[in-house]
Protein backbone atom coordinates (compact mmCIF):
# COMPACT_ATOMS: atom_id res chain seq x y z
CA UNK A 1 0.00 0.00 0.00
CA UNK A 2 0.91 3.71 -0.63
CA UNK A 3 2.17 5.49 2.32
CA UNK A 4 -0.14 7.94 3.32
CA UNK A 5 0.26 11.07 5.54
CA UNK A 6 -1.27 11.89 8.69
CA UNK A 7 -1.81 14.69 10.25
CA UNK A 8 -3.03 14.24 14.13
CA UNK A 9 -4.13 18.08 15.51
CA UNK A 10 -5.14 18.13 18.64
CA UNK A 11 -5.18 21.18 21.10
CA UNK A 12 -2.34 20.40 23.79
CA UNK A 13 0.62 17.95 24.18
CA UNK A 14 -0.54 14.77 25.11
CA UNK A 15 -4.25 15.35 23.88
CA UNK A 16 -2.94 13.16 20.57
CA UNK A 17 -1.76 10.42 22.95
CA UNK A 18 -4.53 10.15 25.09
CA UNK A 19 -6.77 9.77 22.64
CA UNK A 20 -5.55 8.27 19.62
CA UNK A 21 -1.65 7.03 20.40
CA UNK A 22 -2.34 3.36 19.70
CA UNK A 23 -4.07 4.05 16.34
CA UNK A 24 -1.19 6.58 15.27
CA UNK A 25 1.39 3.63 16.49
CA UNK A 26 -0.28 1.65 14.60
CA UNK A 27 -0.47 3.78 11.39
CA UNK A 28 3.42 4.50 11.85
CA UNK A 29 3.96 0.36 12.20
CA UNK A 30 2.53 0.36 8.47
CA UNK A 31 4.69 2.87 7.11
CA UNK A 32 2.75 5.53 6.88
CA UNK A 33 4.03 9.13 8.00
CA UNK A 34 2.66 10.88 11.14
CA UNK A 35 2.94 14.35 11.88
CA UNK A 36 1.91 15.48 15.75
CA UNK A 37 0.74 19.08 15.48
CA UNK A 38 -0.54 20.71 18.93
CA UNK A 39 -2.47 23.99 18.86
CA UNK A 40 -0.55 25.10 22.36
CA UNK A 41 2.67 24.11 23.77
CA UNK A 42 0.19 23.75 27.16
CA UNK A 43 1.73 27.23 28.90
CA UNK A 44 -1.00 27.09 31.53
CA UNK A 45 0.08 23.34 32.33
CA UNK A 46 1.77 24.54 35.36
CA UNK A 47 1.25 26.21 38.84
CA UNK A 48 4.86 26.65 39.50
CA UNK A 49 6.75 27.23 36.27
CA UNK A 50 6.33 30.63 34.29
CA UNK A 51 4.37 30.21 30.69
CA UNK A 52 7.36 30.00 28.41
CA UNK A 53 9.07 27.88 30.78
CA UNK A 54 6.73 24.98 31.19
CA UNK A 55 6.08 25.58 27.09
CA UNK A 56 9.58 24.66 26.40
CA UNK A 57 9.34 21.59 28.70
CA UNK A 58 5.80 20.52 27.19
CA UNK A 59 7.48 21.05 23.71
CA UNK A 60 10.60 18.37 24.18
CA UNK A 61 8.22 16.11 25.86
CA UNK A 62 6.00 16.32 22.98
CA UNK A 63 8.72 15.55 20.73
CA UNK A 64 10.49 12.29 22.76
CA UNK A 65 6.74 11.09 22.78
CA UNK A 66 6.06 11.60 18.58
CA UNK A 67 10.10 10.03 18.28
CA UNK A 68 8.78 7.22 19.76
CA UNK A 69 6.74 5.58 17.11
CA UNK A 70 8.86 7.52 14.18
CA UNK A 71 6.59 10.80 14.13
CA UNK A 72 7.33 14.18 13.60
CA UNK A 73 5.79 17.19 16.45
CA UNK A 74 5.09 20.48 15.08
CA UNK A 75 3.25 23.23 17.14
CA UNK A 76 1.16 25.56 15.63
CA UNK A 77 2.42 28.17 18.99
CA UNK A 78 -1.74 29.29 19.68
CA UNK A 79 -1.29 30.08 23.77
CA UNK A 80 -3.78 28.19 26.35
CA UNK A 81 -7.37 29.13 26.50
CA UNK A 82 -6.44 31.20 23.75
CA UNK A 83 -7.35 29.42 21.05
CA UNK A 84 -10.17 31.67 18.71
CA UNK A 85 -12.25 30.79 15.36
CA UNK A 86 -11.29 34.19 13.75
CA UNK A 87 -9.91 34.89 10.73
CA UNK A 88 -5.88 34.94 11.54
CA UNK A 89 -6.31 31.53 13.23
CA UNK A 90 -8.19 30.26 10.49
CA UNK A 91 -5.28 30.80 8.50
CA UNK A 92 -2.66 30.12 10.32
CA UNK A 93 -3.72 26.59 10.71
CA UNK A 94 -4.34 26.60 6.57
CA UNK A 95 -0.50 27.16 6.55
CA UNK A 96 -0.12 23.77 8.71
CA UNK A 97 -2.07 21.96 6.73
CA UNK A 98 -0.49 22.95 3.56
CA UNK A 99 2.92 22.32 5.07
CA UNK A 100 1.53 18.76 6.19
CA UNK A 101 -0.19 18.02 2.82
CA UNK A 102 -2.29 15.18 4.63
CA UNK A 103 -4.32 12.61 3.17
CA UNK A 104 -6.15 12.23 6.36
CA UNK A 105 -6.41 14.43 9.33
CA UNK A 106 -7.31 13.20 12.83
CA UNK A 107 -8.86 16.38 15.34
CA UNK A 108 -10.45 17.03 18.56
CA UNK A 109 -14.32 16.03 19.00
CA UNK A 110 -16.57 19.52 18.58
CA UNK A 111 -18.12 18.55 21.70
CA UNK A 112 -16.07 18.12 24.88
CA UNK A 113 -15.30 19.40 28.28
CA UNK A 114 -12.91 22.16 26.86
CA UNK A 115 -12.98 25.18 24.73
CA UNK A 116 -9.41 24.63 23.65
CA UNK A 117 -10.46 21.27 22.24
CA UNK A 118 -13.69 22.48 20.46
CA UNK A 119 -12.24 25.53 19.34
CA UNK A 120 -9.53 23.30 17.86
CA UNK A 121 -12.35 20.99 15.73
CA UNK A 122 -13.90 24.17 14.43
CA UNK A 123 -10.56 25.37 13.50
CA UNK A 124 -9.35 22.37 11.71
CA UNK A 125 -12.50 21.10 10.11
CA UNK A 126 -12.89 24.78 8.30
CA UNK A 127 -8.78 24.71 7.57
CA UNK A 128 -9.71 21.67 5.21
CA UNK A 129 -11.61 23.09 4.03
CA UNK A 130 -10.05 26.19 3.00
CA UNK A 131 -6.52 24.21 2.31
CA UNK A 132 -7.02 23.76 -1.41
CA UNK A 133 -8.54 27.34 -2.35
CA UNK A 134 -5.92 28.88 -4.21
CA UNK A 135 -7.18 32.40 -3.35
CA UNK A 136 -7.30 31.76 0.09
CA UNK A 137 -3.58 33.41 1.09
CA UNK A 138 -2.29 32.56 4.46
CA UNK A 139 -0.01 35.76 4.90
CA UNK A 140 3.10 33.13 5.77
CA UNK A 141 6.34 34.84 4.55
CA UNK A 142 7.11 31.64 2.49
CA UNK A 143 3.75 30.49 1.80
CA UNK A 144 2.94 26.80 0.99
CA UNK A 145 0.76 26.15 -2.34
CA UNK A 146 -2.73 24.84 -1.92
CA UNK A 147 -3.54 21.46 -1.43
CA UNK A 148 -4.67 19.68 -4.27
CA UNK A 149 -8.36 18.32 -2.48
CA UNK A 150 -9.88 18.19 0.98
CA UNK A 151 -8.15 15.77 3.17
CA UNK A 152 -10.08 13.01 4.63
CA UNK A 153 -11.53 14.10 8.16
CA UNK A 154 -12.04 12.51 11.78
CA UNK A 155 -12.77 13.61 14.92
CA UNK A 156 -11.13 11.42 18.13
CA UNK A 157 -13.33 10.81 20.86
CA UNK A 158 -13.91 13.70 23.03
CA UNK A 159 -12.21 13.23 26.91
CA UNK A 160 -13.79 10.08 28.78
CA UNK A 161 -15.73 9.32 25.79
CA UNK A 162 -18.37 11.17 27.11
CA UNK A 163 -20.31 14.51 26.30
CA UNK A 164 -20.51 17.84 29.03
CA UNK A 165 -23.32 15.64 30.89
CA UNK A 166 -21.69 12.50 30.98
CA UNK A 167 -23.72 11.38 28.04
CA UNK A 168 -21.42 8.89 26.00
CA UNK A 169 -20.55 10.16 22.47
CA UNK A 170 -21.15 6.61 20.27
CA UNK A 171 -17.57 6.61 17.75
CA UNK A 172 -18.42 5.51 14.16
CA UNK A 173 -16.11 2.30 14.71
CA UNK A 174 -13.17 1.93 17.32
CA UNK A 175 -9.68 1.28 16.87
CA UNK A 176 -8.57 -1.86 18.29
CA UNK A 177 -5.21 -0.97 19.98
CA UNK A 178 -4.28 -4.25 22.13
CA UNK A 179 -1.29 -4.68 20.30
CA UNK A 180 0.37 -1.37 20.80
CA UNK A 181 -1.45 -0.37 24.00
CA UNK A 182 2.12 -0.62 25.74
CA UNK A 183 3.25 1.54 22.89
CA UNK A 184 0.77 4.28 23.50
CA UNK A 185 1.57 4.22 27.50
CA UNK A 186 5.23 4.86 26.89
CA UNK A 187 4.30 7.96 24.36
CA UNK A 188 1.95 9.36 26.88
CA UNK A 189 4.19 8.81 29.92
CA UNK A 190 6.96 11.01 28.34
CA UNK A 191 4.31 13.92 29.29
CA UNK A 192 5.83 13.47 32.53
CA UNK A 193 5.55 17.37 33.55
CA UNK A 194 1.68 16.82 33.07
CA UNK A 195 1.36 14.46 36.44
CA UNK A 196 1.22 17.13 38.69
CA UNK A 197 -0.60 19.61 36.94
CA UNK A 198 -3.37 17.40 36.34
CA UNK A 199 -3.31 16.22 39.69
CA UNK A 200 -3.84 19.83 40.89
CA UNK A 201 -5.94 20.87 38.44
CA UNK A 202 -7.83 18.18 36.94
CA UNK A 203 -7.96 16.17 40.46
CA UNK A 204 -6.41 13.39 38.32
CA UNK A 205 -3.64 11.02 40.88
CA UNK A 206 -2.41 9.08 37.75
CA UNK A 207 -3.06 10.27 34.16
CA UNK A 208 -1.64 6.77 32.58
CA UNK A 209 -3.89 4.74 35.07
CA UNK A 210 -6.87 7.58 33.47
CA UNK A 211 -5.52 6.92 30.24
CA UNK A 212 -5.88 3.24 30.64
CA UNK A 213 -9.26 3.32 31.85
CA UNK A 214 -10.73 5.34 29.39
CA UNK A 215 -9.10 3.29 26.68
CA UNK A 216 -10.75 0.11 28.19
CA UNK A 217 -14.11 1.67 28.82
CA UNK A 218 -14.02 2.28 24.82
CA UNK A 219 -12.93 -0.78 23.88
CA UNK A 220 -15.63 -2.55 26.10
CA UNK A 221 -18.17 -1.02 23.79
CA UNK A 222 -16.60 -2.82 20.65
CA UNK A 223 -15.91 -6.50 22.86
CA UNK A 224 -12.04 -5.76 22.49
CA UNK A 225 -9.59 -5.10 25.93
CA UNK A 226 -8.22 -1.63 24.30
CA UNK A 227 -9.99 1.01 21.52
CA UNK A 228 -9.70 4.29 20.76
CA UNK A 229 -12.84 5.83 18.86
CA UNK A 230 -13.36 7.79 15.65
CA UNK A 231 -15.78 9.71 13.73
CA UNK A 232 -15.66 10.29 10.68
CA UNK A 233 -16.48 14.20 9.45
CA UNK A 234 -19.70 13.57 7.42
CA UNK A 235 -20.11 17.08 6.02
CA UNK A 236 -20.42 18.16 2.56
CA UNK A 237 -17.95 18.57 0.37
CA UNK A 238 -15.38 16.45 2.41
CA UNK A 239 -14.89 12.68 1.07
CA UNK A 240 -16.50 10.13 2.66
CA UNK A 241 -14.44 7.24 1.29
CA UNK A 242 -13.53 4.63 4.40
CA UNK A 243 -9.73 5.56 3.69
CA UNK A 244 -8.29 5.90 7.50
CA UNK A 245 -10.48 1.80 8.29
CA UNK A 246 -9.29 0.91 4.79
CA UNK A 247 -5.61 1.91 6.10
CA UNK A 248 -5.97 -0.23 9.27
CA UNK A 249 -8.02 -3.13 7.85
CA UNK A 250 -10.72 -4.78 9.45
CA UNK A 251 -9.29 -6.89 11.58
CA UNK A 252 -8.57 -3.54 13.92
CA UNK A 253 -11.69 -2.26 12.86
CA UNK A 254 -14.98 -3.17 14.76
CA UNK A 255 -18.10 -1.20 15.34
CA UNK A 256 -19.68 -0.41 19.10
CA UNK A 257 -21.89 -2.92 20.09
CA UNK A 258 -23.25 -0.31 22.75
CA UNK A 259 -24.04 3.05 23.37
Amino acid sequence: MTPRRILSIHAHPDDAEMLAGGTLALLAARGHNVLIVTMTPGDCGSAELPPEEIAAIRRQEAAHAASLIGAEYWCAEFRDLSIYTDDTSRRRVVEILRRARPDIVLTASPIDYLVDHETTSSLVRDACFGAPIRNYATGAPDPAPPLARIPHLYFMDPVGGVDREGNVVPPDFIVNVESVFEEKKLMLARHKSQREWLLRHHGIDDYLETMERWTRDCGRRGGIEFGEGFRRYKGHPYPQTPLLEELLGDGLVVRPRTV
